[in-house]
């Protein structure tokens, strides 16, 4: 695990550090490829520059965001915000569904909106895959 992400990690309470290790081992083995970093206060995974996938702590729990998650057409999934990302939130470790999760990141690689170049476009989303 990167530093800056376990250090993320370790600074939470106990019961999200859970999720959040829970979720970095799933992200981490399924998304073989991407890039990593903590990046606007979350730990998040890029496919060529362009953010698949986050977790963050919320005052209600962790969040895992999908940013082009609203495209997935999963129940699981609730959209967020106005442009294509979802989420589901976690309060414990057991609520993670592991094939569901598989699925989503399976989802997240096949079906991309192209979040790197929303600035230059001036808040346009296009569609990558």
């Amino acid at each position: 695990m990167k530093k800056d992400i376990r250090s993320y990690n370790d600074k939470q309470q106990p019961a999200d550090t859970a999720i959040c290790n829970k979720l970095y081992g799933i992200i981490n083995e399924n998304l073989t490829g991407a890039e990593n970093k903590i990046w606007h206060a979350h730990a998040v995974w890029f496919l060529d520059g362009n953010p698949i996938v986050g977790y963050s702590k919320l005052k209600d729990g962790v969040r895992l965001l999908f940013w082009s998650g609203e495209s997935f057409e999963e129940e699981g999934l609730k959209k967020v915000g106005s442009f294509k990302s979802a989420d589901v939130r976690y309060t414990s470790v057991d609520e993670i569904d592991v094939a569901d999760l598989k699925r989503w990141l399976q989802k997240g690689t096949d079906i991309q909106w192209d979040y790197k170049n929303i600035v230059k476009r001036k808040g346009i989303l296009e569609r990558l895959k």
